[in-house]
């Protein structure tokens, strides 16, 4: 080849470069086809790179956070004033749960790490490394049993699993759907959890939607076996209801993820009866959705949304519907207040007013920008489980802390970094079964 040659055949290869840029260029702008093709090989040529890049598990992680302080388990306990009980939680340094007493002492341990249940995630891929995998909600039943949503960093989609176990520890069914965030039990003996997935369904009048986009499904599983008997896609729930305008108030940042649900909280009969929103309707469950700022009642035979609203909170979660009829969520970061982003919201659904509230001060600093959860006490005291604090805290009604428990858990250099808290509950005593309450009462002797 001369020279000749050689510098038509390179002003042939640049003409070709050329044109598949700009054809690329107008693929792009106009997302014709073959870009949705084009698209989803690059975002999955994305995830695949992020997982295969090292990560610092303290720094560039949801598990773990700086420590605000150095104090480790119960700090305070006012036994006048706070509700007895036994107290469980999970950590982001692993898979495993412990239930503590009052004093902050282990009184029983459930472990499992994700390889000896399943060799691959929901999506079929290799699993995360086992410390990037934790449990994030958990439900004690009374036998000692344990419910379990296993969830992942760096990985999407993140939900990982729901599963039952006994109180050694041991596997009785495993449900391997992408669960994630909570569950909830139902009076007839099922369970209400979320799970996503990836779709390429369109939100007819959204702009901007990326593809694929995470969608969220309500999930009812039977709690005695895991059996799948129910799976509504909750973007449909929206659309098919005359509240759908939350879903075109998708913020920007959530275009690939508009819905991101974050808790349920199905209603018994007395809910549904005190909570003028359900208009005395069964069978209906009150959802989160963080992305939308929005509360959602979801009735699950119908597969429709029957009510909505927003409020003065941000990113919120763990929203429950209290025997009162008004509301209690967790609102992450409406408050506005150097290091005290976060509140715990009481709200009455008919009048929007705000019953009651519990924020930080300069001497509690209260922040967690997500997960987090505040459970509803019989005595009226709120569990309140401040997640990126590493810490779970009892109030009460005047706002006054009565027990206090940071997780005494450090790693990093110089033990810098304390791991999350999540599914912060208080559990009485004498509503568990005589046989697992032996097993505690032999912890409790040694």
């Amino acid at each position: 080849m001369d020279k000749a040659d050689r510098a038509g055949f390179a002003v042939f290869i640049l003409a070709i470069a050329f044109i598949a840029f700009v054809s690329g260029a107008l693929i792009t702008l106009s997302q014709s086809f073959p870009y949705r093709y084009l698209n989803d090989a690059y975002k999955a040529g994305q995830a695949t790179l992020a997982q295969l890049t090292d990560t610092d598990l303290y720094t560039e992680t949801h598990l773990w956070r700086q420590a605000r302080r150095q104090d480790r388990g119960v700090t305070l306990h006012d036994p006048q004033g706070a509700f007895e009980g036994l107290t469980l939680y999970t950590s982001g340094d692993g898979s495993y749960a412990n239930l503590v007493d009052m004093q902050g002492d282990v009184v029983h341990r459930w472990a499992l790490p994700y390889r000896e249940i399943w060799t691959q995630s929901p999506a079929g891929r290799a699993p995360r490394p086992e410390d990037r995998i934790y449990w994030d909600k958990v439900r004690l039943l009374p036998n000692g049993d344990l419910l379990v949503v296993i969830t992942a960093d760096n990985d999407t989609p993140w939900g990982y699993g729901l599963i039952r176990i006994d109180r050694d520890s041991r596997l009785i069914w495993a449900y391997h759907g992408a669960a994630h965030h909570d569950l909830h039990l139902t009076p007839d003996g099922r369970l209400v959890t979320l799970t996503h997935d990836f779709s390429e369904d369109e939100i007819p009048g959204l702009q901007g939607l990326e593809r694929p986009w995470l969608d969220d499904f309500l999930v009812i599983l039977d709690v005695e076996t895991g059996e799948e008997l129910n799976k509504l896609p909750l973007s449909r729930a929206f659309l098919a209801s005359r509240f759908a305008e939350p879903l075109y108030q998708t913020p920007s940042y959530a275009t690939g993820d508009p819905l991101h649900a974050n808790s349920v909280h199905f209603l018994d009969d007395a809910q549904t009866a005190a909570f003028a929103p359900a208009k005395g309707r069964p069978g209906q469950v009150l959802v989160s959705f963080r992305n939308l700022n929005t509360i959602a009642l979801v009735d699950t035979e119908r597969g429709i949304v029957t009510w909505a609203t927003t409020g003065p909170w941000l990113v919120q979660h763990d929203a429950r519907v209290l025997p009162n009829g008004n509301f209690t969520l967790f609102d992450n970061a409406a408050n506005y207040r150097e290091g005290n982003i976060s509140r715990v919201l009481e709200v009455n659904p008919s009048t929007h007013e705000l019953v009651w509230s519990y924020e930080g001060n300069d001497e509690q600093p209260f922040e967690s920008y997500v997960r987090s959860s505040a459970q509803t006490l019989p005595n009226g005291n709120r569990l309140i489980t401040e997640s990126d604090g590493g810490r779970l805290f009892e109030v009460t009604r005047e706002g006054n802390i009565v027990w206090e428990f940071i997780n005494p858990v450090r790693g990093g250099d110089n033990e810098a970094f304390i791991p999350i808290v999540s599914s912060g509950q208080r559990i009485a005593y004498e509503t568990l079964d005589a046989e697992f309450r032996a097993v505690i009462d032999q912890s409790l002797d040694r």
